[in-house]
């Protein structure tokens, strides 16, 4: 009756979220040193999707590490994208650069599941990739990470954009 009434209430908080997930990839804490002594001030960066296809990254600053966190969200839900998928992967190799970070994507047979680094694995499976092999190469700064992750997936055509946009039948 209990785990019925959890399941229930963990449903209803998806739904209310518009069907999104949220994952908190890091926590930057900075120190200003005033009079007192040292005052803290969070960021926070974070991932949110929908494991079918949507994917957005934000970033929130705050005194407290709750607060960054939910305008991390917020940021992040007004930075959504879609992202083209083909079945559980990607439809073909994509590179993408952020900074001094680069990322390159390629799709996997069915099974493989996402070889990702710690950082970029979030961002994969939150935008509904399954099956997808990842290799950075430059920095691996976890903002610039995802960013160039992100470009990546924008990037995405299917074979029918790609018809479409060079005027051909497919």
């Amino acid at each position: 009756m209990a785990f019925e009434r959890a399941t229930r209430k963990a449903a209803e908080s998806f739904e209310e979220k518009g069907g999104l997930e949220d994952n908190v990839i890091q926590i930057y804490r900075c120190a200003k040193v005033v009079k007192g002594g040292r005052r803290f001030s969070f960021a926070a960066l974070v991932v949110v999707g929908d494991r079918n296809g949507q994917v957005g990254i934000g970033y929130g600053k705050a005194n407290e590490v709750p607060q960054a966190v939910e305008k991390g969200i917020a940021d992040a839900k007004k930075n959504l994208v879609r992202v083209t998928l083909k079945g559980t992967t990607i439809p073909h190799e994509i590179k993408g650069q952020a900074g001094a970070s680069h990322v390159t994507l390629v799709p996997a047979s069915e099974g493989t599941g996402v070889i990702a680094g710690k950082k970029l694995r979030p961002l994969l499976e939150l935008a509904g990739v399954k099956d997808v092999l990842t290799k950075a190469y430059g920095s691996t700064c976890p903002k610039n990470l995802l960013k160039a992750g992100m470009a990546a997936l924008k990037r995405l055509r299917s074979a029918e954009q790609v018809a479409a946009l060079r005027g051909v039948s497919f």
